[in-house]
């Protein structure tokens, strides 16, 4: 650098630092208050509204809660609780409505005298829905009056005021999301309704009530409910709700609530003939999907109960060693909540409590309360405890059959049954396996595939149903097992992520009904035996396509019979610019012969399609262009955003009771496209 020629040096003081003031914060960096700002963090917006009303209710102030969903977009939800305070708030000299709404960190959670135990944040959830809403109306009835003040984009459009007088309390916040911030504003009813449901069940005694004014249907009243919960029996008719599906091997449901030094606690449990475990732990109905001190307590105490109940009426021998908590786990519901005064959360997502005082409270309500339930309910504590051993047993088993089948850990060179063509990469943040259906697919795979970083695990044939089989008969299974090893990860008691060798597992099948059965039953094993692989996102479907649409030299892969119509009328079109011999356009809709198999078919039009019934049927090149290659291919994430909805379609499905089955179908064959018979 010449001398004369000096780098102009770049200030950093106080100028340089930004203050972002109110709630510009939240509107800068949405993410950081609701997670995303896609459908997720849209319905957030209503969780933390209603959040409040539940805490009224919670505290014993609220029965009734009604959430609308309005036109343009707009939610309002109202509860007939005491209403929130009006009068001038002393640190900021502005109404405490309008306090709440607009200052983070203000509300009835963080004073004394507000509220024991709350879900909400109180003041930071209403205030970052406010900043988030493109407008927003808070309306409060309060001391015979009517109150309101209206913002825009988290600011006031004038002072609090009375516009009105008013019989009884409560409060009404109308909010329309902001399109500037989300990537949609149309709210899903269903997703609305199972996130309610569970509110309801969670608060017994609250009536949740929910319209949807959106499309008014012809003769339904304005004020007809779409839905409407309400739950004596709290955290038992939740229960009652996970199993109505289901075999029960208990008939009663065992349910208890009751407070200890503070803290709230409320059980319910009832066994089935499944072999897994239904378990949803909350604390001040914020659900914690991976649990805390409230769930160590609940199975700790479960554990020791059974056991000592089996050995006192002789189920268990003195020889006999004690059942485990896997063993008393198996085929087991249950709802664990407890209402805490201060939670301390692991984490912002508040998946897991944290508070060491909450273990031995549930610990000590739990088992005195089972212990009696027992005593008096011994046909359902009989069954209990022969499902609990015949567990163990099966325990036993699949223990002696994974030892042998897994002895050598991690596929290192070994040739396994299902022929898997590894990769030579060994970072699992690069690698992919393709779980591909039959020899055919395989062999295009392997041969298309990138060897670098793509496994291919050709599988011979539809795997077991795991939903009606333990783990025992899983691991006799060749494809099963040859799965297993391929992964890395083990199963059962001995699974551990560390070892997963592929950051992607891709469910390759055909698009028919045979396609759709196998990539169910592995979905099946997935959700139910390696759930963890689902939920950090592992887990992919490919998507193959369905036509090969050529005109000339333009060559086209398409994935629905919509996308096929629109790229032949577009071929129609551009073949009819083109001929300058044409003279008048026609309106007839383009007709296009379409031939099954490898060969294209020669159209009216010039237009050759090609429907493919299997990946077999597509050659190496067309395989990685289509569905393997990653600036190319199309592929779906498997989530699970609702468990109990994930759940019970997988029950229903894939159990043994046929009738739940037949109505499923039933219902929803209207909506299945593309059927092969």
């Amino acid at each position: 650098m010449s001398p004369k020629v000096k780098a102009k040096k770049e200030e950093y003081g106080a100028k340089q630092i930004t203050v972002l003031e109110g709630l510009e914060a939240v509107r800068r960096r949405p993410g950081m208050y609701i997670g995303s700002t896609g459908p997720e963090g849209l319905h957030h917006l209503v969780w933390e509204v209603v959040d409040n009303s539940i805490d009224e209710a919670m505290a014993g102030h609220c029965t009734e809660i009604e959430v609308r969903l309005l036109s343009n977009s707009r939610v309002s939800v109202f509860d007939n609780g005491r209403g929130i305070p009006v009068e001038i708030h002393k640190q900021t000299k502005k109404s405490a409505l309008e306090t709440v709404l607009t200052i983070l960190h203000a509300g009835g959670k963080f004073g004394e005298g507000g509220y024991k135990v709350s879900g909400g944040l109180h003041g930071v959830g209403v205030s970052v829905v406010n900043a988030l809403s493109k407008y927003m109306r808070a309306e409060v009835k309060r001391d015979g009056k009517l109150w309101m003040q209206e913002y825009a984009k988290g600011k006031p459009q004038g002072k609090v005021k009375p516009i009105g007088t008013a019989r009884g309390t409560g409060t009404t916040i109308i909010f329309e999301p902001d399109p500037e911030i989300f990537t949609t504003t149309e709210f899903d009813l269903q997703t609305i309704l199972t996130h309610l449901r569970q509110q309801a069940y969670l608060t017994k005694g609250v009536k949740i009530i929910i319209f949807d004014e959106r499309k008014a249907e012809k003769g339904k009243k304005k004020d007809q409910p779409t839905y409407a919960f309400y739950f004596e029996d709290g955290v038992a008719s939740y229960v009652g709700y996970l199993n109505h599906h289901k075999e029960l091997k208990q008939e009663n449901v065992f349910y208890v609530q009751k407070d200890s030094a503070g803290i709230g606690v409320e059980v319910a449990v009832q066994y089935t003939a499944d072999f897994k475990e239904t378990v949803f732990a909350f604390c001040n109905n914020i659900y914690n999907p991976e649990g805390g001190t409230h769930l160590v307590g609940f199975r700790t105490a479960l554990t020791r109960v059974l056991n000592n109940y089996a050995r006192n009426k002789g189920y268990l021998k003195e020889k006999d060693e004690n059942l485990t908590g896997e063993d008393v786990r198996e085929g087991l519901t249950a709802v664990v909540s407890v209402k805490v005064k201060d939670p301390q959360f692991e984490g912002q997502t508040k998946a897991k409590l944290g508070n060491p005082e909450v273990r031995p409270a549930v610990d000590t309500i739990f088992s005195e309360a089972l212990t009696t339930f027992l005593e008096e309910h011994p046909r359902d504590a009989e069954g209990i405890i022969e499902k609990s051993i015949l567990a163990s047993r099966a325990r036993n088993a699949a223990r002696v059959a994974r030892e042998t089948i897994l002895r050598k850990g991690v596929l290192e060179g070994l040739t396994l049954p299902g022929k898997l063509s590894d990769c030579s990469d060994r970072e699992p943040e690069k690698t992919e396996l393709y779980i591909v259906e039959g020899d055919s697919a395989g062999g295009s795979a392997k041969q298309g595939r990138n060897r670098d970083y793509q496994a291919i695990l050709p599988l011979r044939g539809k795997i077991l149903n795991v939903e009606r089989a333990r783990l025992d008969k899983m691991l006799a299974n060749n494809e099963i097992k040859s799965l297993i090893i391929a992964m890395g990860t083990n199963i059962g008691e001995q699974f551990d992520i560390t070892g997963l060798r592929y950051g992607k597992i891709i469910i390759m099948t055909d698009a028919d009904v045979d396609g759709a059965h196998i990539r169910t039953l592995l979905l099946t094993l997935f959700y139910r035996y390696f759930p963890e692989l689902i939920t950090k996102g592992h887990i992919f479907i490919a998507q193959p396509p369905l036509y090969k649409i050529q005109s000339g030299k333009d060559v086209r892969y398409v994935y629905s019979d919509e996308e096929k119509d629109k790229t032949i009328a577009e071929f129609q079109k551009n073949k009819k610019t083109d001929n300058k011999k044409v003279k008048k356009e026609t309106d007839e809709k383009p007709v296009a012969e379409v031939v099954e198999g490898e060969e294209a078919a020669a159209t009216v039009s010039g237009i050759g399609i090609q429907r493919y019934k299997g990946l077999g049927e597509m050659n190496p090149e067309q395989l990685w262009e289509t569905t393997m290659d990653p600036a190319r291919r199309l592929m779906k994430q498997v989530n699970v955003h609702d468990a109990k909805e994930a759940d019970e379609v997988f029950n229903v499905l894939m159990g043994d009771e046929v009738e739940p089955r037949k109505r499923f179908i039933q219902t929803h064959a209207k909506a299945v496209k593309n059927l092969d018979i």
